[in-house]
């Protein structure tokens, strides 16, 4: 379900447009045959298949082509089924794991949850904004792991994690700011999601995060 951010609202827009621009992750598997690619790789539009065989000159011996038709839920495919989709904010549901400690290095699962009733994926890395107790953004410096993503597909019910690590190690003698909530943005997605997240996150609010991986972490 989508949050407030009550006061840093308007510190923090322009950070989520920035964040929603570096989370388009599509994997290239997923374009649909027939897809025209855009700058970037992205597929900007898509079209029906085109047939191998020369045209005939009977009109009734022509193949039928199949429609292909872009849905939220997914691709609409021919015989009337649907292709799972990517998943959007509205079908997701995220928390922050048990939180391992050492040596000043704090380690913890983000867990997507799928609490739609349909099937779909997730790919790539989230956005991450941290917020204060008085509702401002902080200053977030995400890392991406040099890991390659991998397209997750998940059930219903099921999840899918990033594990995040940052430091409470302070660099001077001032320690390090504390964060009470965290804003993110799933993979592709403009939305976002809010949860609770207490931490002093230091070294100029760098949190590291691995691409999305199957299964939820304790």
């Amino acid at each position: 379900m989508k949050q407030s951010i009550g006061t840093g609202l308007l510190v923090a827009t322009s950070a989520l447009a920035m964040l929603a621009a570096t989370t388009a992750c599509a994997p290239p598997a997923a374009r649909p045959r027939g897809a025209v690619p855009a700058a970037g790789g992205a597929p900007a539009s898509f079209s029906p298949a085109r047939d191998s065989a020369p045209a005939s000159s009977s009109p009734s011996s022509a193949p039928a082509r199949p429609a292909v038709a872009v849905q939220a839920a997914g691709l609409r495919v021919a015989g009337g089924g649907t292709a799972a989709g990517r998943c959007r904010t509205e079908a997701l549901a995220a928390r922050v794991g048990r939180v391992d400690a050492g040596a000043g290095q704090r380690y913890a699962p983000l867990v997507f949850t799928n609490t739609s009733t349909r099937t779909c994926w997730v790919y790539g890395f989230v956005g991450l904004i941290m917020i204060d107790g008085s509702g401002d953004a902080m200053r977030t410096r995400t890392r991406r792991e040099s890991l390659q993503p991998r397209r997750i597909t998940l059930r219903p019910g099921a999840s899918a994690h990033a594990r995040l690590h940052w430091s409470e190690v302070p660099g001077g003698s001032r320690p390090c700011p504390a964060s009470a909530r965290l804003m993110i943005i799933p993979p592709d997605e403009v939305a976002h999601l809010e949860i609770p997240f207490k931490a002093a996150v230091c070294d100029d609010g760098r949190l590291d995060a691995t691409p999305l991986a199957s299964g939820a972490r304790l």
